[in-house]
């Protein structure tokens, strides 16, 4: 029998892969279409037929949705799942009302649709292609009540939208066959189109901002309902930075001490009241039953409509209790912990026997969403299209000159990179162009891209060459191609997600040399374990009176002290002043440990070589005749420059991996160019190549233990 005891937050838990927002439903071959389920997501973790059942960010379900846990004990696999809890109406569609209050609608069905398979077995399904993740999801999952697979469309994404607008359904998620899944982090390759309503509200006053918002954090909302002003909802989503600024400079004269409602609203959050006298138009998804909007988004100020006009016939005033206390937010409510409350008096009509419910739901197949006739014709119209062969591997680049010599085309199968400038002199000393620096990726493509591969990046653009000051650009923009991949993640120094490119492919690779980004500077650690870096690096920085000799000899001190505590190293060229030495993790600690154990052995390296050592990273506080152990690049969304990348330095150095006999007397960085490292990697391979392979990754504790820790 499956444990259902904890209801507490869990300390472990996969965080749900989330998607990003459009208002456009479309039609492409290469993306899938799914029903956007009106229910709570859950992720349902399953082994040797224990379950763990939460929330996108952690809650546990278990004793919530008992069901739902014994269907899943019940299970043959071992696996991980997401997907979505649902209660079904009458009608056989789901309803978010009763869910919500699902101690009061035991009656109805309670299922849970699975769409995504993460882990199968023991075996980690998050790099395998969505497609093939559903494929191996429907074969795994047996036929029961409770436990559904949740089935889509390929193509054919508007002619299901119209069925999900027809049938008055929450909406339709898009997303692309290929995508992977990113635990906890919001993708474009996952996209939710809603079917949304809109309707006029009144504001009624206005919320604190927080965090980094300025002006305001939410819109407190009315309406009049038979004749008195009520509480119908409130917003923080839909607005700019300056619409916030116009929208609070008119609220601010008509700020008043009571609340202008006709009855007392309770909110968890301070209001400032205002006198009604705007209107506004506000997008939604629905009416609640108690007479609130569900998922508002502000649309526009409609100042040439007036309060007295704004008149709500979709609820019953008498029903709403108002007395509950509101939650006020300024985004939309992202926590899915379902609400638990007694059974009050003003309940529904007794919810039919379940028994009956269940036929009504199988006597309207037609009509269920994962079941329905229309979806079956989409999926099967383009049969014969969908059977062809499609090749899904890389070419190398085709390459076409524009007519004035100054554009270049760069052709990756589907990927296309117009490149501008290529004559542009990057390096004025070596007069090498923007152009070669474009081809000197394309060509080192296949060598540096597992290096990159998943790891976010912060790109530094030097467009107009090394003479001129470059600058750090983070955020993929609108203007990134369709086919470039990003992330999003939260920034504290911005307060906000800033939308990292990741650079997966050759096509990616060329698009970020052809913005001017002369070198590539990505995470230490993948976008699966953000937390986790693949290796630790001691970057040793010279200040500028200390000689190259001296970095090397600092250098055979810290491989010293590494062979000592059983650590592997690679040691490459920073591509300017410095070296930089790496040891390989295999993700199994977190920065702050690889941070301490570097610091460790930086402590342990300058007591050996005080004379010209720091662990002073303060430029005014060093001495322009010490050597910084820079041991702080062991930090979450720290970069340094990759192996294999080009420096904006004189010379178009590269920075390059070493074999250790190689760093003694007489080693120059300069010796390492744009112009050189073909012939070296022919002659040496790939020195960097035993960094990523996991049976190199240290056991910390021994290493530790080793240097008398």
């Amino acid at each position: 029998m499956a444990d259902t005891t904890s209801t507490r937050k869990l300390e472990e838990f996969i965080p749900a892969m989330l998607a990003k927002d459009t208002d456009t439903p479309f039609s492409k071959e290469d993306w899938i279409y799914e029903m956007k389920w009106d229910g709570y997501r859950a992720i349902a973790e399953v082994n040797k037929g224990k379950v763990k059942l939460y929330s996108r960010n952690g809650n546990s379900f278990l004793s919530n949705y008992p069901d739902v846990v014994d269907a899943l004990s019940k299970l043959k696999v071992n696996a991980v799942f997401d997907g979505e809890v649902v209660v079904l109406n009458e009608e056989g569609n789901p309803d978010f009302q009763k869910l919500q209050h699902y101690e009061q609608f035991r009656n109805y069905p309670l299922q849970y649709y699975i769409f995504d398979l993460l882990e199968l077995n023991g075996k980690k399904l998050y790099s395998t292609p969505l497609i093939e993740r559903k494929k191996l999801l429907e074969e795994t999952l047996p036929k029961d009540d409770v436990i559904k697979y949740s089935d889509h469309i390929e193509e054919r994404g508007e002619d299901f939208f119209e069925i999900i607008k027809q049938r008055n359904l929450e909406g339709m998620m898009a997303k692309k066959k290929s995508s992977e899944y990113y635990p906890g982090n919001r993708s474009a390759d996952w996209l939710k189109i809603k079917h949304h309503k809109s309707d006029e509200a009144i504001i009624a006053g206005f919320t604190a901002p927080r965090g980094g918002r300025k002006y305001f954090g939410a819109l407190v909302l009315g309406s009049f309902v038979d004749g008195k002003l009520t509480y119908i909802g409130h917003t923080g989503s839909g607005f700019d930075t300056s619409l916030l600024k116009e929208i609070s400079a008119k609220l601010q004269p008509l700020i008043i001490e009571k609340s202008p409602f006709a009855e007392k609203v309770k909110t968890n959050m301070p209001v400032t009241w205002v006198e009604p006298k705007y209107v506004c138009e506000i997008k939604f998804t629905e009416w609640t039953s108690d007479g609130k909007l569900r998922h508002p988004i502000f649309l526009r100020l409609r100042e040439d409509k007036d309060i007295k006009d704004v008149n709500t016939q979709f609820i019953n005033a008498n029903k709403m209790e108002i007395t509950d206390t509101v939650e006020i937010e300024e985004e939309e409510n992202i926590e899915e912990t379902p609400v638990k409350k007694s059974p009050k008096k003003a309940a529904v009509k007794e919810a039919a026997p379940k028994k009956e419910v269940l036929k009504k739901v199988a006597s309207k197949a037609s009509k269920a969403p994962a079941k329905s006739e229309e979806i079956k014709k989409a999926k099967g119209a383009k049969k014969s299209e969908a059977n062809k062969p499609k090749k899904t591997e890389e070419k190398p680049a085709v390459k076409d000159v524009v007519k004035n010599e100054k554009e270049r085309i760069y052709t990756f199968g589907k990927a296309q990179v117009k490149a501008t400038n290529i004559t542009k002199i990057y390096f004025p000393d070596e007069g090498i162009t923007k152009g070669e620096v474009l081809e000197y990726y394309e060509r080192m493509a296949p060598l540096i891209i597992p290096y990159l591969k998943d790891r976010p990046e912060s790109l530094f653009r030097t467009p107009n060459g090394i003479n001129q000051k470059g600058f750090f650009h983070k955020d993929a923009g609108d203007e990134a191609p369709s086919w470039v991949k990003h992330i999003p993640l939260y920034s504290d120094s911005v307060k906000k997600d800033i939308d990292y490119i990741l650079c997966n492919d050759a096509a990616t690779l060329v698009y970020l040399a052809n913005l001017g980004c002369i070198e590539i500077n990505p995470w230490h650690s993948r976008v699966k374990s953000l937390d986790n870096p693949d290796y630790l690096i001691i970057d040793i920085d010279p200040s500028d009176n200390n000689t190259f000799e001296q970095v090397i000899e600092a250098a055979n001190v810290v491989k010293q002290i590494f062979d000592q505590a059983g650590a592997m190293s690679i040691c490459k060229t920073s591509g300017a002043s410095g070296l930089h030495i790496y040891v390989p993790l295999g993700g199994k600690y977190n920065y702050d440990q690889a941070k301490d154990f570097a610091n460790i052995v930086c402590m342990l390296a300058s007591a050996q070589i005080p004379e010209f050592t720091t662990l002073e990273r303060s430029l005014t506080k060093r001495s322009k005749d010490k050597i910084y152990m820079d041991y702080l690049q062991n930090r979450k969304g720290q970069t340094i420059a990759c192996v294999y990348s080009l420096r904006p330095k004189k010379g178009a150095t590269v920075s390059t991996p070493l074999d250790w006999s190689e760093v003694k007397s007489g080693l120059t960085p300069q010796a390492f160019t744009i112009k050189t490292i073909h012939k070296r990697i022919e002659k040496k391979g790939d020195l960097f190549a035993p960094m990523l392979d996991a049976k190199n990754a240290i056991d910390l504790v021994s290493c530790i233990e080793r240097l008398g820790g």
